[in-house]
């Protein structure tokens, strides 16, 4: 397993240079920049072409890019354009800290129900309740995210006034017994942009742990399991549901890697200043070295994750040795 970790650890480099050139070229093969961008409809050729001469872009893509990974490397991503004066990384990290804090609470939220669902319909296979559990899964996931925002706000916000219409507030929300007992409850803002986080998730949990479910149950270790008096209870929490969580180490891993991703529909819709507004705001900006930044930081997290769940399958499961070949 070292052989195998320190491998793939030194391929990480090497992916992240090609993920990285590859974007580098896409964001300015297009037309236009982020300097006539900013300029808006008044400009002055002269003023702009010293712009850029000044930014560097009229380098050749390769020099450009040379020169921003030996910045990348010393962690200066340069300065953002749509917040001039502003790093990248100043103007990021309080948004991946927002994204962050509703993905995690969208897991907590989603895992629990999905595998809940999932064990419910396996349990009951061949009863109404399976397809029943399954088509309304299917059904949330369907839903279009613009759909489920504006339905949520129209229900929750405008005419029962319970929610607000858009914003943050973080997670927690303090609330005061006669002025005196402060008691900590989920902040009102959370409420709309977590419905809309988690619908779509809980259908491939439920579906996997199902899946896995059944597969389980027709093991012989599980036959013999009933055939020595078990109890159906017993059998289904000692043995099926803890050997059908394996496959989950996995989707858990990437799940923990796109909670910085952020819903670019969510956040824009609700004003939430999070990582996938500001996303889309710094493509439309043509925003370079944000773009840049971001692509490091998620295809880092990625792939680090992704080695993350490999060897946590394999010490989960001892069956199962990474990197070994007969």
């Amino acid at each position: 397993m070292l052989q195998y970790t320190i491998r793939r650890i030194s391929v990480l480099p090497l992916l992240l240079l090609v993920i990285t050139f590859s974007t580098f070229y896409l964001t300015r093969w297009g037309p236009g920049d982020p300097i006539s961008v900013i300029a808006g409809q008044v400009r002055d050729p002269e003023v702009l072409a010293q712009i850029r001469e000044a930014e560097g872009l009229n380098d050749p893509i390769y020099i450009q890019y040379v020169r921003w990974l030996g910045d990348a490397s010393r962690g200066d991503f340069g300065e953002s354009y749509i917040r001039r004066g502003f790093t990248t990384w100043e103007v990021i990290s309080p948004r991946l800290w927002v994204t962050g804090q509703l993905g995690l609470a969208a897991l907590v939220v989603i895992f629990p129900i999905g595998i809940f669902a999932g064990g419910l319909g396996a349990r009951f296979r061949g009863s109404w309740a399976d397809p029943t559990i399954t088509l309304s899964l299917l059904f949330a996931a369907a839903l279009p995210g613009i759909l489920v925002v504006a339905v949520l706000q129209w229900l929750f916000a405008v005419q029962l006034s319970l929610l607000p219409v858009g914003g943050w507030g973080g997670w927690i929300d303090i609330y005061w017994i006669a002025g005196i007992v402060a008691v900590p409850i989920p902040d009102p803002h959370i409420y709309i942009p977590l419905t809309a986080y988690t619908l779509g998730g809980f259908v491939g949990v439920a579906r996997l742990v199902r899946a896995t479910v059944l597969e389980v149950n027709r093991t012989d270790y599980v036959r013999t399991a009933r055939a020595k008096g078990l109890s159906e209870t017993t059998v289904q929490r000692r043995h099926v549901l803890r050997n059908s969580l394996l496959p989950l180490v996995t989707v858990v891993a990437f799940s923990l890697a796109g909670i910085i991703e952020g819903s670019i529909i969510a956040e824009t819709l609700l004003g939430i200043p999070g990582i996938g507004s500001f996303l889309f705001q710094a493509i439309g900006s043509r925003d370079y070295n944000a773009i840049q930044a971001l692509t490091v930081i998620y295809s880092a997290t990625f792939i680090v994750m992704n080695l993350v769940a490999d060897l946590a399958y394999s010490l989960v499961d001892p069956r199962i040795q990474v990197g070994e070949t007969s």
